[in-house]
C-alpha cells in the first residue's frame, strides 16, 4: 500500500510533539524526518516540502511566511501561525462552518485557526450565518487556556519549581485589547466588529472554555431562548463527529465545567445555558487539541481524501 508522505516543519515545538503523536502510528502515513543538524537547513527543508503530499508548519510567524515564500505556490501546506489566517489566498481551516470542508479539500494552503479563535466561531459563526445574531451586534467573548498554549517557554514557566507565586492564580493578559486572534475573529465569524475579548491563562496545562454572553433581546426574535438558540447550533452541527451540543441547559452534575475536562480529546462540546434573560454559550475542548494539533490532523486528511477523524482521539 502507498503512503502519503508528510513533513512537519517544527516537529520539536509544543504543537509540533503532539501532532507527530497523532501522525507516528498511522500505517496510511510516512512521515518525512530531517536529522537534528537540518532541522533549520532552509534547503534540507525546502527539498522535504517538495517531496512531501502534504507539510505542516509548526513555526513563528516570520518562519512560516518565510518558508512558504520559498516553497512556492504548488507545495501543499497546512499552517498552525497565524501568518495567514486572514490572507483570502488561503482557506481558512474549520471544515465544520460556513461550507469551508469542500474548500479545504481543494486548496494547496489551509490555515489552521487560532485556539482561542476556535472556540469563538464555533459558537458565533453559526448564528451570524443564520441571522440569529446581527453582524453589526457588539460582543465580548471569556477565553480560559491552559499555559500550554504559550509554548515552549510558558511551559517552562509554569513547571519551574522555584517559579513565582503569581504563576499559582489565573492571569489575564492582552490587556491592551489588542490579541492577535482578533482579525481572524472578525474575519471569519461575519461580524463588523472583533469581540471585546478578555482571554486568562491558567495553572494547568492543557485544556480550554471560551464563554459568549448574549442578552436576549439582542438576538433574532425566534432564538431568544436557550432551547432555540440550542436547537440551531445542534441542526447546524449535527453531521459533525468531532463537535457536540448538548441539549438546552445541561451541565456537568456539580453545575461547572471545569476548562481542563477536554484535555488529551481532539474534539469540541458546546454548552447552552443561562436564563430569559440572558444567555451563555460555551466552547468547551483542549487547546492543544481541536485548538491546534487535532485540527491541523483534520484539515491534513481533508486534503488528502481521508476520513477527517483518522488518527484523532475523541
Amino acid at each position: 500500500m502507498s503512503k502519503y508522505k508528510i513533513f512537519v516543519d517544527g516537529a520539536e515545538g509544543t504543537t509540533g510533539l503532539r501532532i507527530r503523536e497523532r501522525l507516528a502510528p498511522r500505517e496510511d502515513l510516512s512521515l518525512i524526518t530531517l536529522s537534528e543538524e537540518l532541522r533549520k537547513d532552509l534547503n534540507a527543508r525546502l527539498k522535504a516540502i517538495s517531496e512531501a503530499d502534504v507539510s505542516i508548519l509548526c513555526l513563528p510567524d516570520a518562519a512560516a511566511i518565510e518558508i512558504v515564500q520559498a516553497a512556492g505556490n504548488n507545495s501543499r501546506i497546512c499552517d498552525t501561525s497565524t501568518a495567514h489566517r486572514t490572507n483570502t489566498k488561503w482557506v481558512y481551516g474549520f471544515p465544520e462552518i460556513a461550507g469551508r470542508r469542500s474548500k479545504i479539500a481543494a486548496s494547496n494552503k489551509v490555515a489552521v485557526p487560532g485556539c482561542h479563535s476556535t472556540g469563538f466561531l464555533a459558537l458565533a459563526a453559526p448564528l451570524v450565518e443564520t441571522g440569529a445574531l446581527n453582524k453589526n451586534a457588539q460582543t465580548s467573548c471569556h477565553s480560559i487556556t491552559g499555559y500550554s498554549g504559550g509554548g515552549k517557554k510558558m511551559i517552562a514557566e509554569y513547571q519551574n519549581p522555584n517559579r513565582s507565586e503569581i504563576y499559582s492564580s489565573p492571569r489575564l493578559y492582552a490587556l491592551g485589547m489588542q490579541h492577535k486572534h482578533l482579525p481572524e475573529m472578525k474575519a471569519v465569524s461575519g461580524l463588523d466588529a472583533p469581540p471585546l475579548f478578555c482571554p486568562v491563562v491558567a495553572d494547568y496545562y492543557s485544556g480550554m472554555l471560551v464563554s459568549l454572553p448574549l442578552l436576549a433581546k439582542d438576538l433574532a426574535p425566534q432564538y431568544q431562548n436557550i432551547k432555540a438558540l440550542s436547537d440551531l447550533l445542534n441542526d447546524y452541527y449535527k453531521n459533525e463527529a468531532l463537535i457536540k451540543v448538548h441539549s438546552p441547559g445541561y451541565m456537568p452534575d456539580d453545575g461547572t465545567i471545569n476548562a481542563q475536562g477536554m484535555y488529551g480529546k481532539d474534539s469540541l462540546e458546546i454548552f447552552v445555558t443561562g436564563n430569559s434573560e440572558q444567555i451563555l454559550l460555551n466552547a468547551w475542548f483542549d487547546n492543544l487539541g481541536k485548538g491546534a494539533s487535532g485540527a491541523a490532523v483534520q484539515c491534513m486528511n481533508i486534503m488528502l481524501g481521508l476520513e477527517e477523524t483518522t488518527g484523532l482521539h475523541f
